[in-house]
């Protein structure tokens, strides 16, 4: 889906669902961020991205912005950002997804379906029960709703529940909460609403600069019009208290109508419109006693303690009706108060204009407990260790660059049979790229190096080549760092190119890099020449890529070179010398490169340049024997794809192919520079059927040993993590 047409379905929804006023303030939000986006191309790569799916500025704080910051204070990397920005390369750069109060639409259920896919942690965030209509049904003000209206609020609260169900675990406010959505997922984390670092700056300012009076005032902070039930019972109470003490005033703050009952106290009676939230706490401290009465329902019973706390951080005391989190949170008599009947409203109320040494002690426990539990900085640990708990390892491999190559295929394998595992594995990519890659193996998301801020965590950070290295051991909050090593790199550029001498450096690394290695020629070279410890995982093969074909080596005889022309330790030139001296009405020549071209002088038949990896099976099918002249090879892929096809090879030993090949078992060797030696053992292949036979039944063999599906369990132990 094109952005635009994202843009304008999106637009509808908000209109439709949210109203015009909502929908200004989302596109001017939206236009400040494009703009803010436009002058910085730089990407973060984080731990947590939270996905807000609510227009309310109330609980989008709590919920989004607050937990947020006690993540940050626990040393989690999070960001926010509102579903009309949400893209699905958004999947790569986090390690796990907090959707709150976000309605299906097909571009979440897309992300999400993604996300999990790369295994992404995706976790559903709601402070309140809109997420089935048996609940919502139960509030007067949506029962009063009628028509579209209430069509359109069902619609939401059913896409609420569909989001709910496709994420992996939820994080709600209170028990009551838990218990309910408990139903509709397999896990539900309670993690309060708290106090940001603002709220506590706010609230002791306004209680410093409080003026006293000689006032008692009692306020009710209505938190919209849905609430107006939940003050109707205790209005005898109020009519009560407000006959028996003169001194008493009541502050009402918010959406709500005043009864009858209460008329002939008007001028005893505050109102408030709805503040901004900066403002609240100047506001709450001048009240005296702080009501949070609820109309029993298990709505109700989910609701958080919010009003508690905030009339704490102010040292207000608070009388709340004893359901829900009240009831769970507030010690009675203690830090708050807990009434039922009218009786105990009543007790209370008068207790607290009587006593006012008592109001005050109660509401100063109220603050230190707010200020020891209920604060960001101080609470967020537990929120982040839970997170922290359903994460996958992530392991990210950097790469110099994501054009194929046989280093590149054994990372991306390595990739498959890690994300198979359940890992959450990426590239890093040091050129300038940031193309998936998609391979016969899956799809694997890449993240350019350039203008990467990498902030989140890495448990495993993998470099793949001497270059990338030092990118590796550059970055922070990483767990741990290994070097995958499938060649001696300072043999890659010939004598006198200071690259010899940078390469060979990141074999001495003293900062506790961990060596891998899929060459038993690397392991002991590492060991001997640098008293590194590698550990080693056999390479392997996937026989459906070289499925086998049976030759008849009849007529010409078709000879495959394979390598990069460019490259001197791959040795091509040496393979068409060995051309050179062969009678070319016996032979066919072919050769296979995926950089450089050929050479004046090469005598070939059939030049295959840059030949896309699926279809590099048939190219071996294709041919009867393989010249392979590599003076250096880690691991030698060609010689084993080869033979699994039921092609012979003739080869120049290396470090890189001794590891599986034997002499007249299953290849032939010739010595490296004997160009008389290998014509001679093209032609025995040539004219003796016998060998011909041995030779592929071995090889055939060797590569069904050294299929991926045998070795996983050891690949998958190269990356254990270090004890």
């Amino acid at each position: 889906m094109s952005r635009v047409r994202r843009i304008i379905e999106r637009s509808v929804s908000t209109l439709r669902e949210d109203g015009i006023g909502s929908f200004g303030r989302k596109s001017v939000n939206y236009i400040k961020t494009r703009t803010i986006q436009r002058k910085s191309k730089e990407e973060v790569y984080g731990d947590v991205l939270f996905i807000n799916g609510c227009t309310l500025p109330h609980p989008t704080r709590y919920r989004v912005d607050h937990q947020i910051e006690q993540l940050l204070a626990s040393g989690i990397v999070a960001h926010r950002i509102s579903t009309i920005k949400l893209e699905l390369k958004h999947i790569k750069y986090y390690r796990a997804f907090v959707f709150f109060r976000c309605p299906i639409t097909d571009d979440i259920e897309e992300f999400i379906q993604k996300a999990k896919e790369n295994n992404k942690i995706v976790f559903f965030d709601i402070d309140d029960l809109v997420i089935d209509r048996k609940y919502t049904d139960t509030i007067p003000y949506v029962q009063a709703l009628k028509g579209e209206e209430k069509a359109v609020y069902d619609d939401g609260v059913n896409r609420m529940q569909k989001t709910l169900k496709l994420c992996d675990y939820a994080i709600t406010t209170t028990e009551r909460l838990q218990k309910e959505l408990k139903n509709y997922t397999k896990e539900v984390y309670i993690n309060r609403n708290v106090a940001s670092e603002r709220m506590v700056e706010l609230s002791k300012r306004a209680y410093l600069e409080r003026k006293e009076n000689d006032k008692i005032v009692l306020g009710y902070l209505s938190g919209s019009i849905t609430h107006n039930p939940d003050v109707e019972f205790l209005i005898p109470v109020l009519t009560k208290i407000l006959d028996k003490y003169p001194n008493v005033e009541l502050k009402l703050v918010g959406e709500i109508t005043v009864p009858k009952s209460l008329e002939k106290y008007r001028n005893r009676i505050v109102f408030e419109h709805f503040i901004g939230w900066e403002r609240l706490p100047k506001l709450i401290a001048t009240l005296d006693i702080n009501l949070a009465p609820l109309e029993k329902s298990i709505f109700n019973e989910a609701k958080s303690e919010n009003k508690w706390m905030e009339a704490a951080l102010c040292h207000v005391v608070t009388v709340a009706s004893d359901i829900g989190a009240f009831h769970q949170v507030i010690h009675h008599q203690e830090d708050g108060f807990l009434c039922q009947s009218e009786k105990e409203w009543e007790e209370v109320l008068s207790q607290l204009i009587e006593d006012e040494s008592y109001r005050k002690k109660v509401a100063e426990n109220a603050y230190q407990r707010v200020m020891r539990d209920y604060v960001t900085t101080y609470s967020g640990h537990a929120l982040a260790k839970y997170i922290q708990s359903k994460l996958p390892r992530n392991i990210a491999f950097v790469l110099p660059t994501t054009n194929i190559s046989g280093g590149v295929n054994v990372v991306i394998k390595h990739m498959s049979i890690l994300k198979a595992q359940g890992y959450d594995v990426c590239v890093i990519n040091m050129d300038n790229n940031d193309d998936d890659i998609d391979s016969k193996w899956g799809t694997f998301p890449v993240i350019k190096h350039k203008d990467l801020a990498l902030k989140g965590h890495i448990d495993t950070l993998v470099a793949t080549l001497w270059t990338t290295l030092y990118y590796v051991r550059s970055v922070s909050n990483v767990k741990n760092r290994y070097y995958l090593v499938q060649n001696f790199e300072t043999d890659f550029a010939d004598f006198g190119q200071f690259m010899r001498i940078e390469a060979n450096a990141t074999y001495e690394d003293d900062t506790n890099v961990r060596y891998l290695t899929i060459s038993k020629w690397c392991q002991d070279w590492l060991k001997t020449r640098f008293e590194k410890e590698a550990v080693y995982a056999p390479n392997g093969i996937d026989l459906k890529q070289f499925p086998y074909k049976e030759r008849k080596f009849q007529g010409k005889i078709k000879i495959l070179v394979e390598g990069n022309s460019d490259d001197y330790y791959k040795n091509v030139d040496e393979s068409f010398r060995i051309v050179e001296k062969l009678d070319k009405e016996k032979y066919e020549i072919s050769f296979l490169s995926y950089q450089g071209e050929p050479k004046n002088w090469y005598y070939v038949d059939k030049f295959l340049h840059k030949v896309p990896y699926k279809d590099v099976g048939k190219v071996y099918q294709d041919a009867d024997i393989l010249i392979k002249s590599s003076k250096l090879e880690s691991f030698s892929y060609p010689p084993l794809e080869m033979m699994a096809t039921g092609g012979i090879v003739v080869v120049a030993p290396n470090g890189g192919n001794i590891e599986y090949l034997k002499d007249k078992e299953n290849c032939l060797f010739y010595e490296l520079g004997n160009i008389d030696d290998a014509v001679s053992k093209i032609e025995q292949v040539r004219t003796d059927e016998n060998l011909r036979q041995k030779l592929i039944k071995n090889g055939v063999e060797t590569a069904k040993k050294r299929q991926w599906e045998k070795i996983e369990k050891e690949i998958v132990a190269l990356y254990d993590e270090k004890k």
